[in-house]
């Protein structure tokens, strides 16, 4: 495994295998953040947000006794950085949850969409990546230092930013472990509580299933980062950044080869179109007219520059983030949704201030 491990190929093909296994699942169940939300507001049916959170519980419960067995090293995550910027978490989750709603999913989801042949998928990710891209390295990048980074709390205070940590520095005791159980309890109590999801055999299988191949991008990072003369960023899955340097490496290779984050994003389509193809249910989709390319392009760059300034999606802080319990995951995700909501006020009420007259299964006074 040593050997393998510092394969200049490792990091790629490792995170090939991930997202594969991810984008057959989703596209099996149909997992979907932004549909899971949607319903749960409109139709009162809880069943997709509880598979994304059983997801999120799996990879926490999985990262952690990996920590603990010595086979992942998160301290190293930019996840965990003793910089936290709340304007960062609250403004991108904002925009990215607006932008979600718009194109009706996000980065995880067009990539499983465009799997099965939609173009409008491959849209909103080439727009979400450059615009990722732009914000991350490029002219927004000036932008995003004044309101993001200059403004972080500087938390070295507990170490890192995880709730853990912070909990224990306050305390003056070591309760990471027990912050880690009592959230994994949490967590689970309230996806199984309902007694309808527990017989939905094939979603459990989906939530366990993301929740550990993103438990294994921790392990497969770290191992690259402990064998490789390369420099290695320990990561686990994210679908902002990662869309942008696999066009990066699309457009222009400069010899050095994929990672894991590029790995995981070709994975995912390829697993999603093998999903498809299976399944029958292969079917070219394109834009209807102007109007809805524009909303499509208009929502890329709004989770492209969102998704930088809080550091993730709802997979990056909405499950890998929650695995090393993140401080930036709860705010982030909380935003994301109020976003959305935000959005779908938008397109189906019209005014996005409509969420504050009126919200799903009441109509407004």
């Amino acid at each position: 495994m040593t050997e393998l491990a510092g394969s200049p190929w490792f990091l790629s093909l490792a995170g090939l295998v991930a997202g594969f296994v991810m984008g057959f699942a989703a596209r099996r169940q149909h997992f979907c953040t932004m549909s899971a939300l949607e319903r749960h507001w409109y139709a009162a049916d809880s069943g997709g947000l509880r598979t994304w959170v059983l997801a999120a519980a799996v990879a926490l419960v999985l990262t952690q006794a990996l920590v603990a067995a010595g086979y992942a090293d998160v301290s190293a995550s930019f996840y965990l950085a003793p910089s936290f910027a709340p304007t960062g978490a609250i403004v991108g989750g904002l925009a990215f949850g607006f932008g979600m709603a718009l194109v009706g999913t996000c980065g995880f989801g067009a990539l499983v969409r465009l799997g099965g042949g939609s173009l409008r998928s491959l849209v909103v990710l080439v727009v979400l990546g450059l615009s990722a891209l732009a914000a991350q390295r490029g002219i927004v990048a000036q932008g995003r230092v004044l309101v993001v980074d200059d403004l972080a709390l500087d938390l070295s205070f507990a170490g890192d930013q995880s709730l853990g940590a912070i909990v224990s520095a306050l305390a003056g005791a070591d309760l990471r472990w027990p912050i880690f159980l009592a959230a994994a309890a949490v967590m689970f109590w309230w996806v199984f509580r309902d007694g309808g999801f527990r017989r939905q055999g094939a979603r459990i299988a989906v939530g366990g299933v993301i929740g550990a191949a993103i438990a294994f991008g921790w392990f497969a990072t770290t191992l690259a980062y402990r064998n490789s003369f390369d420099p290695v960023q320990i990561e686990a899955g994210s679908f902002v950044v990662p869309v942008g340097d696999a066009i990066l490496q699309f457009v222009a290779f400069t010899g050095v080869l994929p990672d894991y984050g590029v790995g995981l994003v070709l994975g995912v389509v390829a697993g999603a179109a093998v999903c498809a193809w299976r399944r029958r249910d292969v079917r070219w989709e394109a834009c209807d007219d102007a109007r809805e390319l524009g909303r499509h392009i208009a929502g890329g760059f709004l989770m492209g520059t969102g998704g930088v300034f809080a550091m993730g999606c709802t997979i990056g802080q909405g499950v890998t983030a929650v695995s090393v319990l993140a401080v930036s995951a709860p705010i982030v995700m909380v935003s994301i949704a109020v976003g959305a909501r935000m959005g779908l006020a938008y397109l189906i009420e019209g005014s996005p201030l409509a969420i504050f007259r009126s919200y799903p299964g009441r109509p407004a006074e």
